[in-house]
């Protein structure tokens, strides 16, 4: 009796220590969902108060402050007063290609070479990453997955945060390529991409993209080739992007790397992202008279330049908002990507309204990554992409995600952390 004893609590032991393996995606929506009584903030400026959200198949069938009262086969949660936001897009992260920084074997997001625009990244995500969970329960619901290395590194896809593979999680494949431009100019090694050549950092960097503007226009006179003799695979790779079905995410910061991108994708007829743009403001003019939107990286930062407001990064949101340039805010990593809606919160008490931070990890995400036709707001047709939260989504000390919903499908919101915590509140009996 008391081997059994010892057995059933060992066995209860490992469930504890392994319980996230027990975190799988949900099944597909069955009955239609009604969240009652609640403040819906629609994403794009527009807050619900007392309202209603149904989904089926899901999709959204109704949002508002009068929606007809659901049928009897209905599942209905009565929020009483709780937050329902559009989940939080997370671009530009390599969440699901790298595990541990510090250990090599769980990174995937680099291939060999300089010129790498075949490789997808998609391929490589790994749905079982333990970080996913963590950035569900604060309400962040689909990332934009994206390759580092070399300059012109491969492409992004965007994926949602609950399946069981790379295939499931799908959410828009391959919908940019990403071009690293050297630094054009020396900022004491600052940020993602190096430090520039000491020497002639200007001339070394120029070279480099000369020699990318070299590939451009060789892929580019390939494609319009009738036939071929052999095929070449990265010039074929870039087929979708000259046809415009693809955006082209060219990383940069300094005023002379933006002004050279912007000229890059003037030259080739590209649609265009600046990621990064810590000196996006700088030129905001020019960005919304280019149409060329800005995603902005690390909010949560040093200034790029010493001579900088030491509360730039802060501000740079609100100034391009005020001059009209399409944003959205990122993090820049992976498991950092967690804290996006408390950056975005940082904007808004540096010049954003509540709703435009919102907007700014939602419906403008959705935008540049050319996925706001299914998600990025509450609204009839959308996906069903939801967040719970009794508090403010975008506060740190009130946010507190008690639902989510991915494609109607309600997921698990546990995680890693969740579990330590229980653990050792036990433990000390807290």
């Amino acid at each position: 009796m008391k081997k059994y004893i010892y057995l059933l609590a060992l066995a209860s032991g490992f469930h504890t220590a392994f319980a996230q393996e027990t975190v799988y995606p949900a099944k597909k929506q069955g009955n239609a969902v009604y969240l009652t009584n609640a403040y819906i903030h629609v994403g794009n400026g527009q807050v619900i108060e007392n309202g209603t959200i149904a989904f089926a198949n899901g999709r959204i069938t109704a949002v508002g402050a009068n929606v007809p009262a659901a049928g009897s086969d209905a599942t209905v949660l009565d929020l009483k007063g709780q937050h329902v936001y559009p989940g939080i897009i997370a671009p530009e992260s390599t969440l699901g290609l790298t595990e541990f920084e510090s250990v090599r074997a769980t990174n995937d997001f680099r291939e060999v070479g300089e010129i790498n625009p075949s490789v997808r990244s998609l391929i490589s995500y790994n749905t079982d990453s333990k970080v996913i969970n963590t950035l569900r329960s604060n309400g962040i619901l689909l990332a934009q997955i994206t390759p580092q290395g070399g300059i012109v590194s491969g492409t992004s896809s965007v994926v949602q945060l609950d399946a069981w593979n790379w295939e499931d999680a799908a959410y828009k494949a391959d919908n940019a390529l990403h071009f690293y431009m050297p630094r054009l100019v020396n900022v004491g090694g600052g940020r993602g991409r190096g430090p520039a050549p000491a020497t002639d950092p200007l001339k070394s960097a120029l070279e480099e993209v000369e020699k990318v503007r070299v590939f451009f226009s060789e892929a580019k006179a390939y494609l319009e080739e009738g036939k071929h003799t052999a095929t070449n695979i990265k010039y074929e790779s870039m087929r979708k992007l000259f046809s415009k079905e693809q955006k082209l995410f060219i990383h940069c910061d300094a005023v002379k790397e933006i002004l050279t991108a912007i000229d890059f994708a003037k030259e080739f007829n590209l649609d265009a992202v600046i990621v990064g743009g810590s000196d996006a403001y700088l030129v905001a003019d020019l960005l919304k008279q280019s149409n060329i939107p800005v995603v902005l990286t690390q909010p949560h930062s040093l200034p790029l330049m010493q001579d900088d407001d030491i509360d730039q990064p802060y501000k740079n949101a609100a100034l391009l908002q005020k001059a009209g340039v399409l944003f959205c805010i990122s993090n820049d990593g992976f498991w950092q990507q967690r804290n996006i809606g408390f950056e975005a919160g940082t904007a808004a008490t540096y010049g954003l309204s509540k709703e435009e931070a919102l907007s700014a990890v939602t419906l403008n995400a959705a935008k540049i990554l050319g996925i706001d036709k299914t998600t990025g707001t509450l609204e009839m047709g959308k996906d069903a992409n939801i967040a719970v939260s009794t508090g403010d989504l975008l506060d740190m000390k009130s946010s507190n995600v008690t639902h989510a919903f991915i494609q109607g499908r309600e997921i698990n919101l546990d995680n890693k952390q969740h579990q330590l915590y229980e653990r050792y509140e036990k433990k000390y009996g807290l």
